[in-house]
């Protein structure tokens, strides 16, 4: 406990030190000031709990100092002291709520008796403080403990569809739930865009998300159990109904949602709806609707009922692959797209599209790009790899944006690189490229082919036909160029130079290079 004297009179201030037993009060440290900005820096440097005060003062009131101290918002109690039995002057600290108003001359032990009183209303103050944070954290506490009961139904463990081991988990953290209690789950699965918050800060997307949906889910017909999130983007809240269960009112805070997350949150989801069932019964109602969600593909921005869906053996109708096949052919990727398109929102308005049929799309999607770009002599096991491929093909089931968007980047690498492939000069000149900027590595013709996906014979063809040299020459040719440069340029020793230009075996450097120059190395560089 910590108390500040203020008054302009030095005497006082030390009569007030030297006359008041403080530490019989429980008084730790006494601090002092002459004027109002000395109180202030006083109180921003030190947690101050009692302050002294004298009301007038040249360069400010005491009136005012409370003022500021109240408008800081510091809980303080404070005495004032004067010298005037003014009216005005006490209704204004009444105002202000000091503690207590004393006439000088100073009395101490009257004084020291305020100041012991000030001492308790400033104990209880934080204990009342205390107790507030202490409900604060408890209430925290109580939030993870929700959430744990929760993330332990949601797990999908057998032991929690007997009613029994639910009652039991209820009882070991004293939660207020019966297994009578009406549960409504609903599961939100999160897409966000490109560039969006939810791509570049998870966590304060996270936060911004909690925000929009523990808004839209109030109403006083239920309560919020919990939101949580229970695999990444993939997002549980449990409703308890208070009144007669109404999942028109549902539907609708979802299509909200939905609204609000497209514009503010700047991503897409979809909502799936559960039927309220007894807390008893809940388990099984959660993993039907998991079950609903890894199941059921289709598009974003919709509200789904697990009531109106029927688990059905998949029934998979390919599209006419034959036409699409021309279209490739064709050069037509707009066309292609155009038409898998078409197929697969004729599919959703037939059939509950689930994710083995949209499997089985897929395969025979990449089944065909892939017999298409071996038909061009393109390796297109080689083309497509990478974290690009790897991501677009595991998010392709998701919904049928993702598929669609799959969808592109096959279509459009495959037709991209075609039209790269029929321009032989292009290839060839990033072969060249490639060769003589890395004369120094293993060369052969499966390494260059795996540089422009081509198959090993192909290239090896296509080189021969447009520079009239085989690969393998072009190849020597170009490191015993790089050689002929180090030799005239350079104090590098012969060996040296056949490894740096890629040969480890000396001798058959010598034998290429005269071969080709007509003379040693060593001779060359005499000659220069």
């Amino acid at each position: 406990m910590n108390v500040l004297l203020v008054d302009d009179d030095y005497f006082v201030v030390t009569a007030l030190e030297k006359k008041i037993n403080w530490q019989a009060l429980s008084i730790e440290n006494v601090y002092t000031a002459y004027n109002i900005a000395q109180a202030q820096e006083q109180l921003k440097q030190n947690t101050v709990q009692i302050l002294i005060c004298d009301i007038e003062m040249p360069q400010g009131s005491g009136l005012e100092l409370l003022a500021w101290i109240r408008e800081e918002q510091y809980d303080i109690q404070t005495i004032f002291l004067t010298n005037y039995a003014d009216f005005n002057y006490a209704q204004k600290a009444i105002e202000l709520q000091s503690f207590d108003y004393f006439l000088k001359p100073i009395e101490f032990d009257k004084l020291a008796l305020i100041i012991q009183k000030a001492v308790v209303k400033a104990n209880e103050r934080q204990d009342h403080a205390k107790a507030v944070q202490e409900g604060y954290y408890w209430k925290r506490n109580q939030k993870n403990v929700h959430e744990h009961f929760w993330r332990k139904l949601i797990s999908g463990k057998t032991a929690y569809s007997n009613p029994a081991n639910i009652a039991s988990l209820i009882a070991e953290q004293n939660l207020s739930y019966a297994l009578a209690d009406r549960m409504q789950p609903l599961h939100f699965h999160i897409f966000p865009y490109e560039e969006s918050l939810g791509k570049k800060d998870k966590d304060l997307f996270d936060f911004a998300l909690l925000n929009v949906m523990h808004e839209l889910f109030q109403d006083a017909r239920f309560a919020v159990e919990t939101i949580l999130e229970f695999k990444e983007y993939n997002w549980i809240a449990i409703l308890k109904w208070h009144d007669k269960p109404d999942s028109l009112i549902v539907e609708s805070i979802c299509a909200t949602f939905i609204q609000r997350a497209n514009k503010y949150l700047k991503c897409d989801a979809c909502c799936n709806i559960a039927p309220t069932e007894e807390l008893a019964d809940i388990h099984q109602v959660m993993k039907n609707l998991l079950g609903m969600n890894e199941k059921v593909i289709n598009f974003r921005n919709q509200t789904f009922l697990l009531e109106h869906y029927k688990q059905q053996e998949a029934l998979y109708t390919p599209p006419d692959l034959a036409l699409l096949e021309q279209l490739l052919e064709e050069n037509k990727p707009l066309a292609f797209l155009e038409e898998t398109g078409k197929y697969l929102l004729n599919i959703t308005h037939t059939q509950m599209l689930n994710a083995s049929v949209l499997s089985l799309f897929r395969l025979d999607m990449v089944q065909l790009v892939y017999a298409y770009l071996r038909s061009k002599e393109i390796q297109a096991h080689k083309m497509y790899t990478g974290r690009t491929n790897d991501q677009l093909f595991m998010q392709s089931l998701n919904s049928i944006e993702d598929m669609e968007k799959y969808l592109r980047y096959l279509v459009n690498s495959a037709t991209e690189y075609r039209n790269f492939t029929e321009q032989p000069k292009s290839v060839v000149e990033e072969i060249k490229h490639h060769i003589r900027t890395h004369c120094g590595d293993e060369l052969t013709r499966t390494s260059l082919a795996e540089i422009v996906y081509l198959n090993p014979d192909y290239l090896a063809r296509l080189f021969k036909k447009e520079t009239g040299i085989s690969l393998g020459n072009y190849i020597i040719q170009a490191r015993i160029k790089v050689a002929k440069h180090l030799l005239e340029t350079t104090p590098l020793s012969v060996n040296a130079i056949a490894a740096k230009i890629g040969y480890a075996n000396y001798s058959y450097f010598i034998k290429l290079f005269k071969q080709e120059i007509g003379c040693t190395p060593i001779e060359f560089r005499k000659n220069r």
